[in-house]
């Protein structure tokens, strides 16, 4: 048998296309989200992001008006990578660059 763990809050590295949608769905599913970026324009972009494919899924009748409102106020940002820390998962999800993930790791850790 695994070890189960209780996770709730979640940590994203990078909010690029990948990030923010990780994040959309981690956050609709009920889970805390802390999305990080090297970029506040790329963090307040991706929340508009969020926002704006939330808001579509709305407008389909997928999901209720509450359930958007809940989601987004699950995600918060930072640019201080070491927030994380606090989170039960990290999921890396920036560049395709081996020598920033490197990086991204070492500050983790």
């Amino acid at each position: 048998k695994g070890i189960v763990m209780d996770i709730k809050t979640v940590g994203i590295v990078g909010a690029g296309q990948m990030g923010n949608g990780i994040a959309h769905v981690m956050a609709l599913a009920g889970y805390d989200v802390m999305l990080t970026d090297i970029s506040a324009d790329a963090l307040q972009a991706a929340v508009a992001t969020i926002d704006k494919n939330l808001e579509r899924q709305v407008s389909r009748d997928k999901i209720s008006a509450d359930i958007k409102a809940a989601a987004m106020e699950r995600i918060a940002t930072t640019q201080v990578l070491t927030d994380l820390g606090a989170t039960d998962l990290v999921i890396e999800a920036a560049t395709e660059r081996e020598t920033i993930k490197q990086a991204i790791f070492e500050d983790l850790v």
